[in-house]
């Protein structure tokens, strides 16, 4: 018995010392002239990395209309944080300088909650918003509101940054 250890032993050594010797060799990497080379093909044309927007057509944060800008909650919170005010302000200044522009508040939540709890914390958010407007002079009868709840989602990730991006009040010009 004592020789089949010894034997199983021996062979278990000779086997890793094997396997440790023979490594994995290497390999010289790849020049990106190398790829280019290969899968010129595969690649397609180049594009250009810069945005192009059509004349009369404006860029959005969110579901925003430019140039106002989303204003951004906390957890299960409706209340405007502090490091938001200056966005809402900027919102309200357009809209003092634009009497002729209505707008609709989107009250948004992340996916964590039920449905009918993020509808109901998406509409306090939106009705947050108003009331915040209204207080920096903005007419009531220029803003609705409603709420998607966690319909309308930018990110889809399950972690704190997409989360965050999703809790947030659209402001959209409906003229």
């Amino acid at each position: 018995m004592r020789t089949n250890r010894m034997l199983v032993l021996a062979l278990m050594t000779a086997v890793l010392l094997v396997l440790a010797l023979s490594g994995c060799g290497k390999k010289a990497p790849v020049t990106t002239q190398e790829v280019a080379k290969t899968d010129s093909e595969a690649m397609g044309p180049a594009e250009s990395l810069e945005t192009e927007v059509p004349e009369g057509d404006t860029i959005m944060e969110g579901r925003t209309s430019a140039p106002m800008l989303p204003i951004y909650f906390d957890f299960d919170s409706p209340a405007i944080r502090a490091d938001q005010v200056p966005r809402i302000e900027t919102n309200a200044q357009f809209l003092k300088e634009n009497p002729e522009i209505n707008i609709r508040i989107e009250g948004n939540c992340d996916p964590r909650g039920t449905k009918e709890y993020n509808l109901a914390l998406g509409e306090r958010r939106a009705l947050s918003a108003k009331k915040y407007l209204v207080n920096l002079g903005i007419a009531p009868d220029r803003m609705t509101t409603i709420s998607w709840g966690e319909e309308k989602l930018l990110l889809y990730g399950h972690d704190e940054i997409s989360w965050a991006q999703n809790r947030r009040d659209d402001f959209v010009i409906v003229r």
